[in-house]
């Protein structure tokens, strides 16, 4: 496979022979295999199982050698968790470093007093050199280590380190974190999601009531820290900075290191410096489940299955009119593959929900953004051929939330309180984008909790391959224009019930400003 057309218009032919052949460098090393280096089943170790999360340097990245400093003056920040494959059995476990340290590892256990089990890790170096964006030569250490092999529905302990910091000592014993693998069977859990968090207050404090709801895993809609502010996918962006990235992990530690962290990405993730598809800075930080289309073009792209429900994490910077950076990036496999996995999953007796997360709307009203034709275009017909259950997006930074839509129109009201029935009435979608970034605003009043507001129609636009296109649409339910984050409760069927996912979205005051429940038969 060579250089995806859409790619190589963009780049000279040095760029098309760099990005190949660090391509290529990378499958071959994924199928020789990793070293083994032990593995975790509840508390004991076995062997072949845990290893350092290899991966190569983003293609076009350009690493300054580091120095070596005394590892007793380092300690580690910004740990955050992603599920691997499976996450019954499987997770990641990242962190950083502000300078370059020796043998990095992790310590794990089923206690917090026995830790003696000591996994080496792998560390990703990712320099920025001076004149791209606003800041001076600075280079980031970040750090993965991947356990597989683990007991499902099970709570481990964990320490982070490296040589001069080693967790298990009792003074370091208050760095410790934990994390729970996915459950065996169907039970009930809570998840939570929403978008264009970014770096502040607000984000802080949707951070800390997200804590509070004990989430199985949170969704992050795309926009995730901002650290290119002006968000077209170009090198011509302005104003980027990379130490933004060490706020954004520092501020969201207090969550994200107990619980999976899952991101979608969206424009403002493009960071085109790094790699030809915008994304090598965001493969050093993350490690996330490499089962998508094309892992090495669409990182972000990817699926899991916590209980009964079925997660699918799309890139709309693929198919966006509006943000054309990365149009057409993966020449159509990953639709071809999207179709590929509800299929798949609608085929799964253990699978009663979908919940697809993405960054651009399929539809929104916001005056910023509004709605993205390519999503409708090329995914909104499977939703609805494949009856998915739940659609979150971000990227308008508000809180909006449709009725049950088919082919464009509304089949079913929807209004808070309200259930849906996907089989036959169709899809809802949820903008959740208000995490912590500057609100946008509507041309409608808000209409949420206790605050009702119907209106027959809402004028809009929508984002077409032509430019914006007005149109008028009458399958906006709740409009709510604060810092806000959603909550899903899933229950799995039982004594000839319904299986159900309960959604709200929350304010960062706590109110509940919306509410609904989708409902499905199974068995």
């Amino acid at each position: 496979m060579g250089v995806p057309e859409q790619l190589a218009a963009r780049m000279s032919m040095a760029e098309q022979h760099e990005y190949l052949r660090a391509k290529f460098s990378r499958r071959t090393m994924i199928r020789s295999g990793a070293v083994t280096v032990g593995a975790v089943a509840g508390g004991a170790f076995v062997p072949g199982a845990a290893q350092a999360a290899t991966r190569t340097s983003a293609p076009t990245q350009t690493y300054k050698q580091p120095e070596k400093v005394d590892g007793a003056l380092v300690a580690p920040f910004g740990r955050h968790l992603a599920w691997g494959n499976d996450p019954r059995t499987e997770i990641t476990v990242s962190w950083q470093v502000p300078v370059a340290v020796k043998k990095p590892f992790i310590r794990i256990g089923a206690h917090p007093w026995d830790l003696s089990h000591k996994i080496d890790a792998e560390i990703r170096t990712l320099y920025t050199p001076a004149g791209v964006g606003v800041s001076a030569d600075h280079t980031q250490y970040y750090v993965h280590a991947k356990l597989t092999h683990l007991r499902p529905g099970k709570t481990y302990y964990y320490g982070v380190g490296h040589a001069g910091f080693d967790p298990a000592e009792a003074h370091l014993l208050g760095t410790l974190g934990t994390f729970t693998t996915a459950p065996a069977h169907k039970e009930p859990f809570t998840f939570t999601a929403f978008g264009d968090e970014g770096v502040g207050y607000h984000g802080l404090a949707n951070n800390s009531l997200l804590l509070g709801q004990n989430p199985a895993f949170h969704l992050h809609a795309g926009d995730i820290c901002y650290a290119d502010p002006a968000g077209a996918g170009k090198t011509a962006d302005t104003g980027f900075d990379s130490r933004v990235w060490d706020q954004f992990l520092a501020q969201t530690e207090s969550v994200a290191k107990s619980v999976p962290w899952m991101p979608a990405y969206g424009n403002h993730d493009m960071e085109a410096w790094y790699s030809p598809n915008g994304y090598g800075g965001e493969d050093a930080r993350w490690n996330l489940p490499d089962n998508g289309p094309d892992p090495e073009n669409l990182p972000g792209v990817y699926s899991f299955v916590y209980g009964n429900t079925a997660v699918i994490s799309l890139d709309a910077n693929d198919i966006s009119f509006e943000i054309p950076a990365n149009l057409g990036i993966s020449g159509g496999t990953q639709t071809t593959w999207l179709e590929g996995q509800l299929k798949k999953f609608r085929a799964s007796k253990d699978v009663d929900f979908v919940v697809i997360f993405f960054h651009h709307c399929a539809y929104c009203t916001s005056t910023a953004h509004a709605s993205e034709g390519g999503v409708r275009q090329e995914w909104v017909p499977l939703f609805e051929k494949y009856t998915v259950d739940l659609v979150i997006n971000g990227h308008n930074h508000q809180y909006e939330r449709t009725d049950v839509i088919k082919a464009g129109k509304v089949t079913k009201k929807l209004p808070i309180g309200g259930t849906s029935y996907p089989e036959t009435d169709g899809v809802v979608y949820v903008t959740a984008g208000a995490a912590g970034r500057s609100l946008y605003a509507f041309t409608a009043p808000q209409s949420y909790e206790g605050h009702e507001n119907e209106v027959d129609s809402v004028a809009s636009f929508i984002n077409t391959k032509d430019g914006k296109v007005n149109e008028t649409v009458t399958w906006s339910r709740v409009r709510y224009l604060d810092y806000s984050f959603l909550r899903v409760d899933v229950t799995p069927a039982s004594r000839g019930r319904l299986a159900t996912l309960t959604v709200r979205g929350i304010a960062e005051t706590g109110e509940e400003v919306d509410r609904f429940t989708v409902a499905r038969r199974v068995g």
